[in-house]
């Protein structure tokens, strides 16, 4: 005798509708209008029958579920091995801010070395629109990577505009108006050791954030004008 807990598992929400209905018409159990509307449904085969073969299916489907949820984890784990830095190399953030867009315009800028080393670059850049305060940000955080003759450095922004611009620099085009931003980040590049400029979304660039909005809120006219390193 096939149990009802089997049976209801094995029901399907159509099944389910179906023995409702069943049950409401004829004051019948559910667990008996099921087992009426699933014998039904098996037809010649048995009863017996159309469980296994649904029980073949919701293998199947948690199989291929898992492996789904497999692939998608070995493509994050190869995405995240992909943008990490390397062993050994320094890293970097940048951001800049335009209160109101344009407007006044803050940029910040943090580089971290293997060793614990801390660079923090905040400062205003006078005004402008947010492209310009990204790429000022982005120029800031090279120039003071420049003095430290660093033989690998990784940065990451959140900047579209900035990363693909630099990231396609060779194709000789540039976002407009930002061109002579793109040149000098193009003359800092050639000066330093192999870089990699990697995008990342903004809730991931909170320190330089923190470090553009603090330029723009700051009173002192001097505040951060240089790197300092903590």
């Amino acid at each position: 005798m096939i149990q009802d807990e089997h049976l209801m598992a094995a029901a399907s929400h159509a099944d389910m509708v179906a023995s409702r209905r069943l049950a409401k018409r004829d004051g019948a159990t559910l667990a008996d209008a099921v087992r009426r509307t699933l014998t039904a449904a098996a037809g010649a085969a048995g009863l017996a029958a159309l469980l296994d073969e649904r029980e073949r299916i919701r293998r199947a489907e948690v199989a291929a579920r898992d492996e789904r949820q497999r692939a998608q984890a070995r493509r994050l784990a190869a995405k995240r091995a992909k943008n990490a830095a390397p062993p050994g190399a320094w890293t970097g953030w940048f951001d800049g801010s335009a209160h109101p867009n344009p407007g006044r315009l803050g940029i910040g800028a943090l580089l971290t070395g293997p060793a614990g080393e801390r660079i923090e670059v905040s400062r205003r850049a006078g005004h402008g629109n947010s492209g310009q305060a990204e790429y000022l940000a982005l120029i800031a955080l090279l120039e003071a990577a420049l003095p430290l003759g660093l033989a690998q450095l990784v940065v990451y922004g959140d900047s579209r505009v900035v990363i693909d611009d630099v990231n396609r620099r060779h194709e000789g085009r540039g976002a407009s108006g930002l061109e002579p931003h793109l040149a000098r980040v193009v003359q800092l590049i050639a000066q330093l050791g192999e870089l990699s400029l990697v995008w990342i979304p903004r809730h991931k660039n909170g320190a330089a954030d923190r470090l553009s909005q603090a330029a723009i809120l700051s009173d002192a006219a001097d505040q951060g004008e240089h790197a300092r390193l903590v």
